[in-house]
């Protein structure tokens, strides 16, 4: 069993509350929900209005299916929002 993260670091340009930033995150995270079997959360920068730290979270029997699932959810979020990517970065843990 392999567990993977993706840690994606989001720039907010046009952010100026912290509501406002809650608003594109929870865009963000229902759209990877609705299209993939991952799990998602904010974990760092939850005091910050334009900066944000999501971590993406699969378990799979394997280490390809595991890459798979992260590599799908990195082009979505290149796709829709390569604006606010600073940094992706993933790990493996085999279990």
């Amino acid at each position: 069993m392999v567990l993977g993260v993706l840690r994606a670091e989001l720039f907010f340009h046009e952010s100026s509350s912290l509501k406002e930033k809650r608003q594109y995150l929870r865009s963000i995270k229902d759209k990877v929900r609705s299209s993939l079997n991952v799990s998602v959360a904010e974990v760092d920068h939850q005091d910050l209005w334009q900066r944000s730290s999501l971590a993406f979270v699969c378990v799979a029997g394997d280490r390809p299916i595991a890459e798979n699932t992260l590599d799908r959810v990195k082009k979505l979020l290149e796709r829709h929002y390569p604006e606010l990517l600073l940094e992706v970065k993933t790990e493996f843990i085999k279990l």
